[in-house]
């Protein structure tokens, strides 16, 4: 077989695959909403930063819906993965308490969804040791999230790396999380999931199956570019923080980069840095950018970021307040922390007993 068709016939495999969880995702999505009480999901994010509005309409808003249905929801703020590509763990213990304040003002109930951090909770990373031997080593390095991690990071491939995949899958299943809300570049961590679930299953618990093959659910968030055109990151500088006062929105949009054409039209091919600025405000006023550009036309770039300015700040406005009277009692703060980890660690031993007896390494 020749290298063309060898990369074909990997490309119908993806695509196999992609149509495949594409399916499921619909028909789960179809059942949760119908009946939420039958879900448990899984998500998070590393505390590397501050949330920004990519976050939130890519997973944030998402999350608070299907809390709001009665699905039960989990979010995992996961702290050891920060070292996956990291040589410092500076500024981490701010970052969590950060995501936790932005995670409440977006609508995040504690008393619903359980917030907890990774290395709070011991029994699941022990699922670690049982679940890396039901992977091979070839399978972990034909994850894309591995490959473009090692390849970002400019590191060797750490041990950590490398098993992150499985890190992630131990995360999921230590709660017998069921749905996981993700972009479609993410879809290979929950179909690994779902293989060490299933491998797990059979060679262990053919009578009495221990772990659900959990779901994607594939959002149809669209791909929120940053205020340059490129993707939004915390490391490019080019995003909205949920938590940045208005006066710092408006001085980051302003200097926002456009280009030499007066009319503003939205052509994110040909004019990605003003057809960024016409995202993000279609975003936040739940209009379409082409409307904006043709109310603002020939009024040029300043009119534009002036549209920007007063959408996003109107926008966020409630966020900044209720973030704001919550910050003003960390020790609360804490407590949902604190509150979250021994839940998920009550979980997490119920769960790895439960493996170990599996195992018949109940002694």
């Amino acid at each position: 077989m020749t290298q063309e068709h060898r990369t074909t016939a990997a490309g119908n495999e993806l695509s196999a695959s992609f149509l495949a969880a594409k399916k499921r995702s619909d028909d789960t999505l179809s059942t949760l909403q119908s009946n939420p009480g039958a879900f448990t999901m899984l998500t998070g994010d590393r505390p590397t930063g501050r949330l920004h509005l990519g976050h939130y309409f890519g997973s944030i808003r998402e999350r608070v819906a299907m809390q709001n249905r009665g699905v039960r929801t989990n979010i995992i703020i996961a702290d050891y993965q920060v070292i996956t590509d990291r040589d410092t763990t500076d500024h981490i213990r701010e970052n969590v308490y950060n995501l936790v304040l932005d995670y409440m003002a977006a609508g995040i109930d504690p008393k619903k969804t359980m917030i907890f951090t990774h290395s709070a909770v011991p029994a699941e990373n022990q699922l670690m040791l049982p679940f890396l031997s039901l992977v091979t080593e070839a399978e972990l390095h034909r994850n894309p999230t591995v490959k473009a991690e090692m390849e970002a990071s400019g590191h060797a491939l750490t041990g950590l790396l490398l098993t992150y995949p499985v890190h992630q899958a131990c995360d999921i299943l230590f709660c017998k999380a069921n749905v996981v809300p993700i972009g479609k570049d993410n879809l290979p961590h929950v179909e690994i999931t779902r293989t060490i679930a299933r491998r797990f299953n059979e060679r262990y618990a053919q009578d009495s199956p221990v772990f659900d093959e959990p779901s994607a659910i594939l959002s149809d968030a669209p791909e929120i570019p940053g205020l340059d055109g490129r993707k939004m990151s915390k490391s490019y500088g080019n995003s909205i923080m949920l938590g940045a006062t208005a006066e710092e929105t408006s001085k980051l949009i302003r200097k926002s980069p456009t280009d030499s054409q007066r009319t503003i039209t939205f052509d994110p091919v040909g004019r990605p840095q003003v057809s960024a600025l016409l995202t993000t405000a279609g975003l936040v006023t739940g209009r379409r950018p082409e409307d904006i550009a043709a109310e603002i036309s020939g009024a040029g770039a300043g009119a534009l970021k002036a549209y920007v300015i007063e959408s996003v700040n109107a926008f966020l406005a409630e966020h900044r307040q209720r973030r704001a009277e919550l910050a003003r009692d960390m020790d609360y703060v804490r407590d949902v922390i604190h509150d979250g980890n021994a839940r998920a660690n009550a979980i997490a031993e119920e769960t790895l007993a439960q493996v170990r007896d599996a195992m018949g390494m109940t002694y």
